[in-house]
């Protein structure tokens, strides 16, 4: 047989193509009439795969109010990707379109050079892997810098004019009013859900009881499935349901990170007499205000609770709230605290007696006697789950279960337990009405 031998050294050599991908991002308060997000992709799409040279490695569009922002989605999962060695080489229109933050941009790019992957700004007509690239970049992006903060110190003087005026910027409108062109416009049906969250705070009852109040009525908030406390609070606390207007209660932490502050006093707030039609009077409002100041003056008053063993450890598995520490006339509990505020209905989470967490923890930790300072040197948390489980977070990062046995309730019936959740729903009904 005769032998065919090949000069391996005589066979073409297949250049292998680059894989290029392009980042987009438009600014929605700039760009979106000039071009779409939409038309940018396309653009990219089109430009790469018509290289024969270049291997299409995916278009990333970001759609964001600002190029100054860090948490950019498609942005970082674009950096993933290059350090996962799927990209050698960025497409992008400019500088201003990958990062504003000089810094921001050159760690970046520095962490992409590392990883041996280009970067070609269209506008500027720098590639990143060149000499010069870098210093390039440094003098154009502190330039992008600068007109970003100039184009913010602008705005801010506007706004500020504007607030001088007494022109709304950019707040949402609050329960009982629309903004039609910069001013408040009551809306009849959300106010009277106003005047009724205020006339049951002054009849007595709490954030909580008014949440719970409003749900059984069937009256939802203006843009959440259900009530919280937190949202009762700040309809109580805020000013403008007396007609006048406060400007200014919030602020811009600066033009990079963009982060709101509330205003304590670092720039001036302005207020507008009269500015819109009233939902609650300023005598009600002044009221209202006083009764929250005596309540909060009588929490302070009170002793300190005792800091028992589990507290602040234990979560509920059902709503995320943590459990609190009660004293019943039989024994001492842990019960989710969104179920001792709202009532059985609120939350379904199991309590659990406090010999029962005793007895979890040193079966947990293969103890005969509990230990506090122990305990807590190995548990991080603990969660209660349905069907009387215990899952503990331990400080190694492991879990462990634990399944307690009530003795009592193991052989009720379901007609015993419905009897004894609507006893139990009675009960909280009649502490939170005499509460």
């Amino acid at each position: 047989m005769k032998k065919i031998v090949i000069n391996i050294s005589t066979l073409p050599k297949l250049e292998k193509r680059s894989r290029v991908a392009a980042y987009a991002r438009v600014s929605v308060s700039k760009d979106a009439m000039l071009q779409s997000l939409a038309t940018q992709v396309s653009y990219y799409k089109k430009l790469i795969k018509e290289n024969n040279a270049w291997h299409f490695a995916g278009v990333y569009a970001d759609e964001a109010m600002t190029g100054t922002k860090d948490s950019r989605a498609e942005f970082q999962q674009l950096l993933n990707d290059c350090r996962a060695g799927k990209i050698d080489m960025i497409i992008t229109k400019s500088i201003s379109r990958f990062a504003r933050n000089t810094v921001t941009l050159l760690e970046t790019i520095r962490e992409l050079k590392a990883l041996n992957v280009d970067v070609f700004f269209e506008e500027q007509n720098i590639h990143t892997l060149s000499g010069e690239g870098e210093m390039i970049l440094t003098f154009l992006a502190t330039f992008a810098q600068e007109e970003s903060r100039s184009a913010s110190e602008n705005m801010k003087w506007r706004i500020k004019k504007d607030f001088e005026q007494g022109i709304i910027w950019g707040s949402k409108p609050c329960l009982g009013y629309k903004l039609v062109n910069k001013q408040l416009i009551l809306v009849p049906e959300e106010a009277e859900i106003v005047r009724l969250i205020y006339q049951l705070y002054i009849d007595g009852h709490g954030d909580e009881q008014i949440c719970k109040i409003l749900e059984e009525r069937g009256i939802l908030p203006k843009s959440r499935t259900k009530w919280y406390w937190s949202t009762i609070k700040s309809i109580l606390k805020n000013y403008n349901y007396t007609g006048d207007l406060i400007l200014q209660k919030t602020y811009r932490e600066n033009h990079l990170t963009k982060r709101r502050r509330v205003n304590t006093g670092e720039l001036n707030q302005y207020i507008v007499k009269e500015n819109h039609e009233p939902i609650v009077s300023k005598e009600l409002f002044d009221q209202v205000q006083k009764i929250r100041q005596q309540r909060l003056n009588q929490v302070q008053s009170k002793p300190l609770q005792k800091d028992y063993v589990f507290s602040g450890m234990i979560r509920c598995g059902l709503c995320g709230w943590r459990y609190v520490h009660k004293i019943t006339p039989h024994n001492e509990i842990w019960k989710c605290s969104h179920a001792n505020k709202r009532g059985p209905d609120g939350c379904g989470g199991k309590q659990v007696p406090q010999d029962k967490m005793i007895e979890a923890a040193n079966h947990i930790l293969k103890r005969k006697e509990f230990d506090e300072k122990y305990f807590k040197s190995k548990v991080e948390s603990i969660e209660v789950l349905p069907e009387q489980k215990l899952v503990f977070n331990m400080k190694d990062k492991s879990q462990a279960l634990f399944i307690w046995k009530s003795s009592r309730s193991d052989s009720w019936t379901p007609e015993m337990r419905e009897k004894a959740r609507i006893k139990a729903l009675n009960q909280w009904k009649g502490s939170a009405q005499n509460g």
